[in-house]
Parts: structure tokens; sequence; C-alpha cells
């Protein structure tokens, strides 16, 4: 998922660009100088990367080492084993849950009491 600017005239436009399949979809935001739009796209940026309030979680590394497609499992058991609500819910909103749940049920570094935990949050035995 992704921002396309594009110009038309003199102006320029924002979309979000999706995969549905085979198929790369653009969906219209609007003008990119529109104050929502300004916003929509900085919060996207901000999944694009792990944020600094989560420094503490990747503390064996530099956070702009860690590139969230490349190293999805580590970032996503590092997230269930130490992480807070706060961070749970950014990674839902930068993984899919089907994938969060595919390393919760495959992952050794998430401890017994923390699966527990999350086999709870997922709906039983993720359901």
């Amino acid at each position: 998922m992704g921002i396309v600017k594009k110009t038309i005239g003199r102006s320029e436009y924002a979309y979000l660009v999706t995969r549905e399949g085979k198929r790369v979809v653009h969906r219209y935001l609007g003008p990119a100088d529109r104050p929502d739009v300004k916003q929509f796209i900085e919060e996207r940026k901000g999944l694009q990367m792990v944020p600094e309030r989560f420094r503490a979680l990747f503390w064996d590394t530099s956070l702009k080492n860690i590139h969230l497609k490349k190293h999805a499992r580590n970032v996503i058991e590092r997230v269930l084993e130490y992480g807070n609500l706060d961070a749970i819910r950014w990674i839902q909103q930068v993984y899919p849950t089907q994938t969060i749940i595919e390393v919760l049920r495959t992952s050794r570094a998430v401890s017994e009491k923390s699966r527990g935990f999350w086999e709870i949050w997922f709906g039983g035995k993720y359901a």
C-alpha cells in the first residue's frame, strides 16, 4: 500500500494505491494540498518505518535499519513479547491480522505466557 501523487495541469492530486489480487487499484484521496489529505499522507508515512516511541523494543539495532517487510517476523515477535497496547495497535495497522496470527502460531520467540494472552486477544484458538 502506498501513496502516489499525480500532477495534472498545475495541481497535484493524491491517490492511495493498493493491490487486490493481481490488480493494482488507485483510490482518489483529493488535492494533495488539502489539510485532511496531508494528514492522511503523514499518518501513512508513520507506517513505513518503526516509530521512535518503540525504540525500547528494538534496543539492539538502529530503527532505520529495520525494514518492515523484510523483518516482519522479527518486528511482530518483539511486539507480541515485549510491546504494550500502543505497539499492538501499530502492528495491526502495518500488518494484516492473519500475518500476526501466523507468526504467533509458529514463533519460538514468543513465550507461552504471551502466547496465552494473545490467544485470548485474537479470539480463542486463533479464530
